[in-house]
């Protein structure tokens, strides 16, 4: 291998210098994650743990988006992605789930539930839009007609006979003026006796992510250890109580993908091909630190 000398001709401009160390230095993974408080305990110090990833937020549905066309490298997606996209692999048992009552994905309703014609549906979610669908089929035999309510509208601007919110300002609409209100985590418990997952990190599956998948998990972990600290620190932001932030996030969330959860997933994809919201023949890939039960 010949070392270069001293000599100009053998030297390499500045320009040149910046283009080879460039080329040495590989481009950051772009990590895309939910702005919401319920993905807080996942990212904390994420970039600070993950070698060379760089953090974008956003809403879960236009993560989703962003995955699919390599905006993002990887993504915390909603479920109902990795189950209709055969491309997409689970990279991390970090997730967002639920044992029980969630809090922040109700559907309230204007009329008693087996009359619903029309459901306006926060166009944030996927995952939770699925749900609500199947939950409303299998139980009340109910296909109503769907529009989105977008993100910026309140529910006074839409006229539909039910409208499902998710995040936090699921939290802040009060129930007292609606005839029914549904809690979809806490339905799904009664219905399943399981876990119901709503958002999972995943890749597409030609896409190098290095260590990325144990940094997700140490976040997580962290992110677990602290969150009361995260409670105190979001909570203002939100406007609401402390108090309140706390016990969503002690109480009404999971963050872990074991083998309940996963039973919960395959259950979600069987249902979401049968009501016709999932295609056939996507496997379920994880890769990698996952507990897949």
């Amino acid at each position: 291998m010949k070392i270069a000398g001293y000599n100009k001709s053998d030297t390499a401009t500045g320009n040149e210098s910046q283009t080879i160390m460039s080329d040495l230095i590989p481009p950051p993974i772009r990590v895309g994650a939910v702005s919401y408080l319920n993905s807080k305990p996942l990212i904390e110090d994420l970039e600070d743990l993950a070698e060379n990833a760089e953090l974008m937020l956003d809403y879960p549905s236009l993560l989703a988006d962003d995955l699919a066309t390599g905006r993002i490298d990887v993504g915390l997606v909603p479920s109902i992605e990795v189950i209709r996209n055969p491309d997409y692999e689970v990279i991390s048992n970090a997730c967002v789930a639920t044992q029980g009552p969630v809090l922040s994905v109700k559907m309230y309703s204007r009329v008693p539930l087996g009359h619903i014609k029309r459901l306006a549906l926060d166009m944030g979610s996927r995952t939770s839009a699925t749900l609500v669908r199947i939950m409303l089929a299998e139980q009340y035999g109910v296909f109503p007609e769907v529009e989105p309510l977008p993100i910026e509208q309140t529910i006074e601007g839409t006229q539909a006979d039910a409208i499902l919110l998710i995040g936090d300002r699921a939290i802040h609409t009060p129930e007292t003026e609606f005839v029914a209100t549904w809690d979809l985590g806490e339905e799904w418990l009664r219905w399943t006796g399981l876990p119901f997952v709503f958002a999972m990190w995943a890749v597409r599956r030609d896409q190098e992510t290095g260590t990325l998948e144990t940094a997700l998990c140490r976040a997580r972990d962290k992110g677990v250890m602290l969150l009361d600290e995260i409670a105190r620190r979001e909570a203002p932001k939100l406007g609401i109580d402390v108090a309140v932030a706390e016990s969503y996030l002690k109480n009404n969330l999971s963050f872990y993908l074991g083998p309940a959860e996963c039973c919960g997933l395959r259950l979600f994809q069987e249902l979401a091909i049968k009501t016709g919201l999932a295609p056939e023949g996507v496997p379920l890939v994880f890769r990698n630190c996952i507990s897949a039960g």
